[in-house]
């Protein structure tokens, strides 16, 4: 795999160079010749390519996700979907977590597409992304979805995973607002060894790029005649993985394979052959030789933690030391981790093997599992496999074509389409067991363990090739590439009966008259505060991890069934990372409430009368009794926060707890900074070096208001202990909208305005 330094021009879809005297096009004119642009452009309803006001074709959501989306939509005027909105249910499909909760959101849901016009997709018949590829996804168009694997663009549709504040401007009819973004080429040649799937090109991507920031918030553009030597379901399988390289979104250039995909799915009309132009110009370029990959393994507790299988089968000693001592770091020694122990007779042993999701539950993952296990069985021992195909036409199918029983007979269970095993709701592993699983992430946590209660198991993310593999061999660690069988590669043929059976679509007709129904918790989001002239905020949380995911954020798993109550899912943040937050934010939030009902804040928070005292030294027109003179807050600090998922509730959840900024050196993605503008919290930045505060210490920003409406490049920020110490910190680029938000105080604020 080569990283090409600078940009490049790729002539007739196969010739790289590197020298703009090579060619006979301006930069300008070949960047405008990419596929991104192209429908970057079409979308675009700004005057500006420069300035991006996008407008989607399509919007999805799941049911962690759709109950606040449509909550805060309602708070803020709406009247009917103007776009069709596919509702599914395939993350709180266990419906007996909670109570009746998980089963309250999914008929809100139904009813709320009945009122407005939508899509309902019932639990157990489709993981989100599966349905938008089997029934959304078109050539050319745009499709925004509120989680982050929204990927389809193997499909030739760039799509694109964000928080839900992007959702409800869309259902608004305001517009996705975003500088062009840089596009970087993967150019893909050769054809990948029997044995190879496509989470391992995923994941040797990953591996290559993440660390490295090279696609960070781009656009990955699929390009060469590599790309005609995968199937579609190969390329869905890579393309759904880039999420992980912290990329935009992505495009992939078509060709019949994917025509005859969609004429599988009964939908030929929507395809369309995309190819960049003549001469494109790319701002990086990725070359892949697909022949040199190997079975690869992401080990805990990232998706860029990569090695070959056989590279850590051959130095597994020190493979799993390096491991665990990365695991340290994101563990903060709080629990004892351990892989030495999965060594048995020098070989790695694991517990458990999952082909699960959006990213592993396809048709010919599942097919070739099933070839490499024929005749096989995974053993009567502690290994246990489960298989959930993504959609219940790919079960229907499996089931026809006896594929559900060669897998049933080996010992395995197949199970209906669940993202549960993605993020912590469905088979956890034991306390210290190791995990692999052909699924998306494998964050510390994110598979069921609560470091909380000293419980701790990991995943290590796999091809599902080399996941049979390994489960042929009774659990022990081996590379799909060891095995010398057939595939026999069956056809798939969709039957959409299911769909038209049980899914409800209102064809875009609203119903005003249908009254939406409420479970006991689904809540209405609290009211919050425009932006003061005047900010004290009290650091509760100071986290120096490399980078924070949004699941040490807000965890997943169990607390996805209060997704639909703001308070109540407040009351688990950072709960895994930094468990003493809540109780500290609460405390300052007092204080806020305090002002905001005219009262003297030092009543309720004792500590900042000596704080009042050192600021108003310096600053005596402040009014600690008037909102709109000053407010307090809580903020945290990390060094990379909101790498992962695109869950709002990351940020909501510090917003309804009195939050009012982030400080940290830089933002994982675009996603996570988004949430923070969306819910009204300041997105701050300061340089490396030094950390001039600590956990437990004030900060005062003088006005901070008139800062933002004027645009100003650095903000005034001051340490206050017995003086003030001053630093300054950055807020980068922000529209006139998001500055508007941010003053309103939210997103809901802003729209009620």
């Amino acid at each position: 795999m080569k990283l090409y330094e600078k940009g490049v021009y790729l002539v007739d879809g196969r010739e790289i160079v590197e020298d703009p005297a090579g060619v006979h096009i301006t930069q300008e004119e070949a960047a405008a010749n990419t596929i991104a642009y192209g429908i970057l452009k079409e979308h675009n309803v700004s005057d500006s390519m420069e300035n991006l006001q996008i407008k989607f074709d399509k919007l999805t959501s799941h049911d962690i996700t759709f109950v606040g989306i449509i909550q805060t939509a309602r708070a803020s005027g709406l009247e009917k979907f103007p776009v069709p909105y596919v509702l599914t249910n395939c993350h709180n499909s266990l419906c007996a977590v909670g109570g009746t909760i998980n089963e309250d959101d999914h008929v809100f849901g139904l009813t709320c597409a009945k009122k407005y016009g939508g899509v309902y997709v019932p639990p157990h018949q489709a993981v989100i992304h599966q349905y938008a590829r089997e029934m959304l996804a078109g050539g050319g168009k745009m499709i925004l979805g509120s989680d982050s694997h929204t990927r389809y663009g193997a499909l030739g549709t760039m799509a694109m995973g964000e928080g839900g504040p992007e959702l409800v401007k869309q259902l608004l009819e305001q517009t996705y607002d975003i500088q062009m973004p840089q596009v970087v080429g993967v150019y893909l040649k050769g054809e990948p060894v029997p044995g190879v799937g496509p989470q391992d090109v995923a994941l040797a991507i990953i591996g290559e790029v993440f660390d490295k920031g090279y696609v960070k918030n781009k656009v990955m553009e699929f390009v060469g005649p590599g790309v005609s030597n995968l199937s579609a379901d190969f390329r869905i399988g890579v393309d759904v993985m880039t999420t992980e390289t912290t990329c935009l979104s992505s495009i992939w250039r078509t060709d019949d394979t994917i025509r005859e995909y969609y004429e599988i799915h009964g939908r030929a009309e929507e395809y369309k052959e995309l190819n960049p132009g003549k001469t494109a110009y790319y701002d990086g370029m990725i070359e892949i030789d697909l022949g040199e990959i190997r079975p690869m393994i992401a080990m805990p507790f990232h998706p860029s933690n990569t090695y070959t299988i056989d590279e850590v089968n051959a130095n597994l000693k020190d493979v799993l030391a390096d491991v665990e001592k990365r695991a340290q770091v994101s563990l903060d020694g709080q629990v004892e981790f351990s892989l030495q122990d999965k060594v048995v007779d020098g070989r790695l042993y694991v517990e458990q093997g999952i082909i699960a999701g959006c990213a592993g539950g396809g048709f010919e993952n599942i097919c070739d599992a099933a070839d490499i296990l024929q005749g096989a069985s995974i053993g009567a021992d502690r290994f246990t496999l489960s298989v959930y195909p993504a959609s219940t036409p790919i079960y229907m199918e499996l089931a026809k074509n006896g594929v559900l029983a060669d897998l049933l007979r080996t010992g395995a269970v197949v199970k209906t389409a669940f993202c549960g095993p993605c993020f912590g709701a469905g088979d956890t592993p034991a306390n210290g067991a190791l995990s692999i699983r052909h699924s998306t992430r494998n964050f510390p946590n994110r598979e069921g363990s609560k470091i909380q209660n000293g419980q701790i198991s990991s995943v290590a993310l796999m091809d599902a090739r080399s996941i049979a593999a390994t489960a042929a061999n009774k659990g022990y660690l081996t590379p799909a590439t060891e095995f010398g069988g057939t595939y026999r590669k069956p056809k798939y043929f969709f039957d959409k009966t299911i769909y038209e059976n049980r899914v409800f679509d209102s064809k875009g007709i609203a119903d005003a008259d249908c009254d939406i129904q409420f479970g006991p918790n689904i809540k209405d989001w609290p009211s919050m505060p425009s932006l003061p002239e005047h900010l004290i905020l009290k650091v509760v949380s100071e986290i120096h991890d490399p980078v924070t995911t949004t699941d040490e954020l807000i965890p997943s798993g169990e607390t996805s069934s209060y997704r639909s109550n703001p308070l109540g899912l407040a009351e688990f943040t950072l709960s895994r990372k930094d468990p003493a937050y809540v109780g500290r934010a609460k405390e300052v939030q007092k204080a806020e409430d305090a002002i905001r009902e005219g009262e003297n804040p030092v009543k309720v928070l004792k500590e900042l009368e000596t704080v009042l005292e050192v600021v108003k030294k310096e600053y005596p027109q402040i009014k600690e009794t008037d909102a709109e003179s000053l407010g307090i807050g809580s903020t945290i600090f990390a060094e990379k926060p909101g790498d992962g998922s695109a869950r709002e509730q990351a940020a909501s959840c510090q917003k309804v707890l009195g939050g009012w900024a982030n400080i940290a050196r830089e933002y994982a993605t675009k996603r996570y900074r988004s949430n923070l503008i969306n819910w009204g919290m300041l997105p701050l930045l300061i340089p490396e070096g030094k950390l001039l505060f600590k956990n437990g210490d004030y900060l005062f920003l003088p006005g901070i208001r008139q800062a933002v409406k004027e645009k100003s490049d650095e903000i005034q920020v001051y340490r206050v202990s017995d003086k003030m110490e001053s630093f300054t910190a950055a807020m980068g680029e922000l529209t006139d909208d998001e500055r508007e938000i941010i003053l309103q105080g939210c997103l809901i604020n802003y729209n009620r305005r």
